[in-house]
């Protein structure tokens, strides 16, 4: 994995997801496989995925999807890469009820298990000073899109 310090700007510039509702804050590595991000806006009062002022762990899926998003920009080098597509997301085991309540920074590793066609399956776990919150896989489809049938 090549260590890197990939800061929250290069990040905001590079995913769709702006303002708060971009989660990450840096990515420490990185490779053509795999991806480990860190994350503190989880303690954020404001942020936007909170509901009754609570952070449910379930959010951890936006926040790997985000680090996915993330290597998938940094594999384009630059070049325009299409969008990309959270299709599905099993196997997913919840560790802990919610996020907010974690006091460390939250590290998100996501790694690329298999590649077909435009499909992706990654694999992700969060965890926070080595303890798993939780982890799944999730599938994304690029270069998606939705054309309307004619009646």
């Amino acid at each position: 994995m090549i260590p890197c310090q990939i800061d929250h700007d290069w990040i905001a510039a590079h995913i769709p997801h702006q303002g708060s509702m971009c989660l990450l804050d840096r990515v420490e590595s990185w490779d053509s496989e795999r991806i480990v991000c860190l994350a503190s806006s989880h303690r954020s009062p404001d942020n936007p995925l909170r509901a009754h002022g609570k952070l449910a762990s379930v959010c951890g899926v936006e926040y790997a999807a985000q680090a996915m998003a993330v290597h998938g920009a940094l594999l384009a080098s630059g070049k325009p890469s299409g969008a990309g597509y959270l299709v599905s997301v099993r196997d997913t085991r919840l560790l802990v009820a919610r996020l907010d309540d974690i006091s460390a920074d939250l590290t998100l590793k996501a790694s690329c298990i298999t590649i077909s066609g435009s499909n992706l399956l990654y694999q992700f776990e969060i965890l926070a000073n080595d303890r798993l919150l939780l982890n799944g896989r999730a599938t994304v489809m690029l270069n998606a899109f939705m054309e309307k049938s004619s009646i």
